[in-house]
Protein backbone atom coordinates (compact mmCIF):
# COMPACT_ATOMS: atom_id res chain seq x y z
CA UNK A 1 0.00 0.00 0.00
CA UNK A 2 1.29 3.42 -1.15
CA UNK A 3 2.34 5.93 1.85
CA UNK A 4 0.10 9.08 1.90
CA UNK A 5 3.39 11.26 1.42
CA UNK A 6 3.92 9.28 -2.10
CA UNK A 7 0.35 9.45 -2.89
CA UNK A 8 -0.13 13.17 -2.14
CA UNK A 9 3.13 13.75 -5.01
CA UNK A 10 1.84 11.17 -7.34
CA UNK A 11 -1.60 13.50 -7.74
CA UNK A 12 0.77 16.52 -7.65
CA UNK A 13 2.36 15.32 -10.83
CA UNK A 14 -0.39 14.26 -12.34
CA UNK A 15 -2.14 17.59 -12.34
CA UNK A 16 0.35 19.93 -13.27
CA UNK A 17 -0.72 23.33 -14.40
CA UNK A 18 0.06 23.94 -17.81
CA UNK A 19 -0.26 26.55 -20.75
CA UNK A 20 -2.87 26.11 -23.14
CA UNK A 21 -0.95 27.26 -26.65
CA UNK A 22 -1.97 26.51 -30.64
CA UNK A 23 0.07 23.35 -30.56
CA UNK A 24 -1.94 22.04 -27.03
CA UNK A 25 -1.31 21.73 -23.20
CA UNK A 26 2.64 22.84 -22.70
CA UNK A 27 4.90 19.59 -21.78
CA UNK A 28 7.71 21.63 -20.38
CA UNK A 29 6.95 21.04 -16.55
CA UNK A 30 6.80 17.42 -16.84
CA UNK A 31 9.78 17.22 -19.02
CA UNK A 32 12.02 19.21 -16.08
CA UNK A 33 10.58 16.78 -13.99
CA UNK A 34 11.39 13.85 -15.79
CA UNK A 35 14.75 15.34 -16.63
CA UNK A 36 15.27 16.27 -12.69
CA UNK A 37 14.33 12.70 -11.75
CA UNK A 38 16.51 11.04 -13.86
CA UNK A 39 19.54 12.83 -13.03
CA UNK A 40 18.67 11.80 -9.50
CA UNK A 41 18.41 8.30 -10.77
CA UNK A 42 22.24 8.65 -12.37
CA UNK A 43 23.85 10.30 -9.28
CA UNK A 44 24.57 13.47 -11.03
CA UNK A 45 21.90 15.72 -8.17
CA UNK A 46 23.57 14.58 -5.19
CA UNK A 47 22.01 16.90 -3.10
CA UNK A 48 18.57 19.16 -2.79
CA UNK A 49 20.67 22.39 -4.40
CA UNK A 50 20.21 22.01 -7.98
CA UNK A 51 22.13 24.80 -9.97
CA UNK A 52 21.84 25.35 -13.55
CA UNK A 53 24.76 23.78 -15.32
CA UNK A 54 25.18 22.28 -18.57
CA UNK A 55 24.56 18.80 -17.47
CA UNK A 56 21.05 19.85 -16.06
CA UNK A 57 20.13 21.87 -19.27
CA UNK A 58 21.34 18.95 -21.42
CA UNK A 59 19.23 16.52 -19.51
CA UNK A 60 15.84 18.69 -19.96
CA UNK A 61 16.76 19.09 -24.06
CA UNK A 62 17.55 15.40 -24.33
CA UNK A 63 14.23 14.43 -22.63
CA UNK A 64 12.38 16.80 -24.57
CA UNK A 65 13.50 15.30 -27.70
CA UNK A 66 12.18 11.66 -26.64
CA UNK A 67 8.95 12.59 -25.35
CA UNK A 68 7.82 16.08 -27.06
CA UNK A 69 6.54 15.08 -30.64
CA UNK A 70 4.82 18.74 -31.07
CA UNK A 71 6.05 22.03 -32.62
CA UNK A 72 6.37 23.62 -28.94
CA UNK A 73 9.64 25.56 -28.47
CA UNK A 74 11.80 23.62 -25.76
CA UNK A 75 12.21 26.67 -23.88
CA UNK A 76 14.26 25.75 -20.65
CA UNK A 77 14.05 28.62 -18.48
CA UNK A 78 9.84 28.84 -18.17
CA UNK A 79 9.28 25.10 -16.29
CA UNK A 80 12.04 26.20 -14.01
CA UNK A 81 10.57 29.11 -13.05
CA UNK A 82 7.17 28.72 -12.99
CA UNK A 83 6.90 24.88 -11.44
CA UNK A 84 6.84 26.66 -8.14
CA UNK A 85 3.44 27.55 -8.54
CA UNK A 86 2.83 23.69 -8.55
CA UNK A 87 1.79 22.67 -4.85
CA UNK A 88 1.13 19.75 -3.53
CA UNK A 89 -1.75 19.32 -0.84
CA UNK A 90 -1.33 23.02 0.25
CA UNK A 91 2.39 23.66 -0.03
CA UNK A 92 4.62 24.44 -3.15
CA UNK A 93 6.76 21.37 -4.00
CA UNK A 94 10.11 23.70 -5.80
CA UNK A 95 11.18 26.43 -4.37
CA UNK A 96 13.82 28.70 -6.36
CA UNK A 97 16.71 30.55 -4.02
CA UNK A 98 18.10 34.01 -5.29
CA UNK A 99 21.58 34.65 -5.36
CA UNK A 100 21.88 37.59 -2.76
CA UNK A 101 21.02 40.44 -4.13
CA UNK A 102 19.12 39.71 -7.09
CA UNK A 103 15.28 38.56 -7.78
CA UNK A 104 14.25 35.58 -10.47
CA UNK A 105 11.09 36.49 -11.91
CA UNK A 106 9.05 35.39 -15.05
CA UNK A 107 10.68 38.09 -17.41
CA UNK A 108 13.81 35.83 -17.27
CA UNK A 109 14.17 34.36 -21.01
CA UNK A 110 17.80 33.35 -21.20
CA UNK A 111 19.50 30.56 -19.16
CA UNK A 112 22.83 32.44 -19.14
CA UNK A 113 21.17 35.26 -17.20
CA UNK A 114 19.17 32.49 -15.19
CA UNK A 115 22.19 31.12 -14.04
CA UNK A 116 23.60 34.29 -13.14
CA UNK A 117 20.98 35.21 -10.51
CA UNK A 118 20.10 32.12 -9.58
CA UNK A 119 21.82 30.29 -6.54
CA UNK A 120 19.90 27.36 -6.81
CA UNK A 121 16.23 25.37 -7.01
CA UNK A 122 15.45 22.80 -4.79
CA UNK A 123 12.53 20.43 -4.21
CA UNK A 124 10.24 20.21 -0.91
CA UNK A 125 12.31 18.08 1.30
CA UNK A 126 9.62 15.33 1.61
CA UNK A 127 9.96 14.90 -2.37
CA UNK A 128 13.61 15.01 -2.53
CA UNK A 129 13.76 12.11 -0.01
CA UNK A 130 11.00 9.94 -1.95
CA UNK A 131 13.02 10.18 -4.88
CA UNK A 132 16.08 8.47 -3.23
CA UNK A 133 14.14 5.66 -3.09
CA UNK A 134 13.98 3.73 -6.24
CA UNK A 135 10.75 2.08 -6.11
CA UNK A 136 9.23 5.64 -5.48
CA UNK A 137 11.14 7.42 -7.75
CA UNK A 138 9.77 5.01 -10.25
CA UNK A 139 6.59 5.25 -9.70
CA UNK A 140 6.25 9.29 -10.35
CA UNK A 141 8.24 8.83 -13.42
CA UNK A 142 5.49 6.38 -14.57
CA UNK A 143 2.75 8.57 -13.31
CA UNK A 144 4.02 11.73 -15.54
CA UNK A 145 4.76 9.36 -18.52
CA UNK A 146 1.16 7.98 -18.61
CA UNK A 147 -0.56 11.91 -17.68
CA UNK A 148 1.54 13.29 -20.42
CA UNK A 149 3.42 11.30 -22.67
CA UNK A 150 1.14 8.46 -23.72
CA UNK A 151 2.21 8.77 -27.18
CA UNK A 152 5.95 8.77 -26.81
CA UNK A 153 6.42 6.88 -23.39
CA UNK A 154 7.07 4.04 -25.80
CA UNK A 155 9.89 5.38 -27.57
CA UNK A 156 11.39 6.41 -24.04
CA UNK A 157 11.44 3.19 -22.97
CA UNK A 158 13.01 1.32 -25.58
CA UNK A 159 15.70 4.20 -25.69
CA UNK A 160 16.68 3.72 -22.14
CA UNK A 161 16.35 -0.31 -23.07
CA UNK A 162 18.80 0.16 -26.00
CA UNK A 163 21.28 2.13 -24.37
CA UNK A 164 21.29 5.49 -26.70
CA UNK A 165 23.75 8.36 -26.68
CA UNK A 166 21.88 11.04 -24.98
CA UNK A 167 22.21 14.26 -26.31
CA UNK A 168 25.05 15.33 -23.82
CA UNK A 169 27.19 12.33 -24.36
CA UNK A 170 27.09 13.35 -28.52
CA UNK A 171 27.63 16.68 -27.97
CA UNK A 172 30.30 15.76 -25.46
CA UNK A 173 31.73 13.28 -28.88
CA UNK A 174 31.43 16.14 -31.09
CA UNK A 175 33.86 18.60 -28.73
CA UNK A 176 36.43 15.65 -28.26
CA UNK A 177 36.34 15.81 -32.07
CA UNK A 178 35.39 11.48 -32.33
CA UNK A 179 33.70 10.95 -35.09
CA UNK A 180 30.10 10.39 -34.68
CA UNK A 181 27.35 10.34 -37.47
CA UNK A 182 25.98 14.29 -38.51
CA UNK A 183 22.59 14.73 -36.84
CA UNK A 184 20.60 17.48 -36.96
CA UNK A 185 20.34 18.18 -32.99
CA UNK A 186 24.17 19.36 -33.22
CA UNK A 187 22.93 23.03 -33.72
CA UNK A 188 24.49 26.18 -33.72
CA UNK A 189 23.60 29.52 -32.61
CA UNK A 190 20.16 28.19 -30.51
CA UNK A 191 20.88 29.79 -26.74
CA UNK A 192 21.01 26.66 -24.75
CA UNK A 193 22.34 24.49 -27.41
CA UNK A 194 25.21 27.09 -27.30
CA UNK A 195 24.65 27.19 -23.17
CA UNK A 196 25.41 23.38 -23.30
CA UNK A 197 28.29 23.36 -25.19
CA UNK A 198 29.80 26.13 -23.78
CA UNK A 199 29.65 23.98 -20.35
CA UNK A 200 31.19 20.93 -21.92
CA UNK A 201 34.12 22.88 -22.84
CA UNK A 202 34.89 24.25 -19.83
CA UNK A 203 34.83 20.99 -18.31
CA UNK A 204 36.24 18.92 -21.12
CA UNK A 205 39.12 20.62 -21.61
CA UNK A 206 41.00 20.90 -18.66
CA UNK A 207 39.94 17.01 -18.71
CA UNK A 208 41.88 16.11 -21.74
CA UNK A 209 45.01 18.21 -20.54
CA UNK A 210 44.83 16.32 -17.48
CA UNK A 211 44.17 19.66 -15.34
CA UNK A 212 47.42 20.37 -16.48
CA UNK A 213 48.42 24.49 -17.79
CA UNK A 214 49.72 24.08 -21.31
CA UNK A 215 51.91 26.52 -21.08
CA UNK A 216 53.77 26.19 -17.85
CA UNK A 217 52.89 22.55 -17.00
CA UNK A 218 51.31 23.22 -13.43
CA UNK A 219 48.69 20.89 -12.51
CA UNK A 220 46.00 21.72 -9.91
CA UNK A 221 43.04 19.59 -8.73
CA UNK A 222 40.97 19.44 -5.52
CA UNK A 223 39.18 16.65 -4.21
CA UNK A 224 36.06 19.29 -4.45
CA UNK A 225 36.01 18.63 -8.03
CA UNK A 226 37.19 22.43 -8.82
CA UNK A 227 39.18 23.32 -12.08
CA UNK A 228 41.60 25.54 -11.78
CA UNK A 229 42.85 26.14 -14.59
CA UNK A 230 40.51 27.63 -17.99
CA UNK A 231 39.45 26.10 -21.32
CA UNK A 232 40.75 28.73 -23.45
CA UNK A 233 39.44 29.64 -27.24
CA UNK A 234 42.24 29.88 -29.80
CA UNK A 235 39.77 31.39 -32.33
CA UNK A 236 37.15 32.91 -30.14
CA UNK A 237 33.64 31.01 -30.51
CA UNK A 238 32.23 33.92 -32.01
CA UNK A 239 34.57 34.24 -34.49
CA UNK A 240 34.19 29.94 -35.43
CA UNK A 241 31.19 28.74 -33.70
CA UNK A 242 33.88 25.68 -33.03
CA UNK A 243 33.83 24.41 -29.33
CA UNK A 244 36.18 21.45 -30.05
CA UNK A 245 39.11 20.60 -27.72
CA UNK A 246 40.77 21.05 -31.00
CA UNK A 247 40.04 24.72 -30.59
CA UNK A 248 41.22 24.77 -27.23
CA UNK A 249 43.85 25.10 -24.65
CA UNK A 250 43.82 24.42 -20.78
CA UNK A 251 45.81 27.81 -18.91
CA UNK A 252 45.92 29.17 -15.75
CA UNK A 253 44.11 32.28 -15.70
CA UNK A 254 46.79 34.95 -16.09
CA UNK A 255 48.14 33.26 -19.17
CA UNK A 256 44.25 32.88 -20.43
CA UNK A 257 44.80 36.84 -20.31
CA UNK A 258 47.66 37.10 -22.01
CA UNK A 259 47.09 34.41 -24.84
CA UNK A 260 43.33 36.43 -25.51
CA UNK A 261 45.87 40.07 -25.37
CA UNK A 262 48.04 38.45 -27.82
CA UNK A 263 51.10 38.70 -25.93
CA UNK A 264 51.83 34.79 -26.13
CA UNK A 265 51.11 32.68 -28.98
CA UNK A 266 52.06 29.04 -30.16
CA UNK A 267 53.88 28.43 -33.13
CA UNK A 268 53.61 25.47 -36.16
CA UNK A 269 55.80 23.21 -33.80
CA UNK A 270 54.08 23.70 -30.66
CA UNK A 271 56.26 25.94 -29.38
CA UNK A 272 55.74 29.21 -27.35
CA UNK A 273 55.82 32.54 -29.10
CA UNK A 274 56.27 35.74 -26.69
CA UNK A 275 55.03 39.41 -27.71
CA UNK A 276 58.53 41.62 -27.93
CA UNK A 277 55.73 44.18 -26.42
CA UNK A 278 55.47 42.70 -23.34
CA UNK A 279 56.66 44.83 -20.67
CA UNK A 280 57.97 42.62 -17.51
CA UNK A 281 60.54 41.87 -15.31
CA UNK A 282 62.77 39.44 -16.98
CA UNK A 283 63.95 38.31 -13.71
CA UNK A 284 60.63 37.46 -11.66
CA UNK A 285 60.52 33.42 -11.53
CA UNK A 286 56.89 34.10 -12.71
CA UNK A 287 58.53 35.75 -15.64
CA UNK A 288 56.42 35.25 -19.34
CA UNK A 289 60.14 35.45 -20.93
CA UNK A 290 61.06 32.11 -19.72
CA UNK A 291 58.26 30.44 -21.47
CA UNK A 292 59.62 31.68 -25.28
CA UNK A 293 60.40 28.87 -26.81
CA UNK A 294 59.57 25.73 -24.58
CA UNK A 295 56.99 23.23 -26.41
CA UNK A 296 53.31 23.27 -24.41
CA UNK A 297 52.36 20.15 -22.55
CA UNK A 298 50.19 18.57 -25.51
CA UNK A 299 47.42 16.18 -24.25
CA UNK A 300 47.75 12.79 -24.45
CA UNK A 301 45.99 11.58 -27.70
CA UNK A 302 47.51 13.49 -31.10
CA UNK A 303 43.36 14.09 -31.82
CA UNK A 304 43.05 16.33 -29.27
CA UNK A 305 45.96 18.28 -30.08
CA UNK A 306 45.30 22.62 -30.65
CA UNK A 307 44.67 22.72 -34.85
CA UNK A 308 47.64 23.97 -36.17
CA UNK A 309 44.91 26.38 -38.54
CA UNK A 310 43.79 27.67 -35.61
CA UNK A 311 46.91 27.93 -34.03
CA UNK A 312 48.11 30.01 -37.34
CA UNK A 313 44.56 32.28 -36.77
CA UNK A 314 45.86 33.34 -33.43
CA UNK A 315 49.67 33.80 -34.98
CA UNK A 316 47.99 36.30 -37.64
CA UNK A 317 44.76 37.69 -35.93
CA UNK A 318 45.83 38.49 -32.36
CA UNK A 319 49.26 37.73 -31.72
CA UNK A 320 51.14 41.30 -31.16
CA UNK A 321 54.80 40.77 -32.55
CA UNK A 322 56.40 37.62 -34.10
CA UNK A 323 59.01 36.35 -32.07
CA UNK A 324 60.62 33.29 -33.48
Amino acid sequence: MLNNTLNKYLKAFSSLKRGSTKFGMAPHKPVLLMALIEMVEKGIIVDNRIRVDADLVGAFQDTWELLVPTLHQADFTQPFYYLKNDKAGKEPFWQLVPKRGYSINAHIKSVNTLQEVLDYGCFADELYDLLQDPMSRELLKQVLLDTYFQETKERYYESRRKGRKTYVQELESYILNEPIIPLKRIKVGVEEEVYVRNGLFKKLVPKVYQSTCSFTGMKLTSTYGFNFVDACHIVPFSVSQDDRVTNGLSLCPNLHRAFDRGMVSIDGDYRILVSDQLVENGEHPYSLEQLRGQRIHLPGESKYYPLQENLEWHREKVFKGMSY
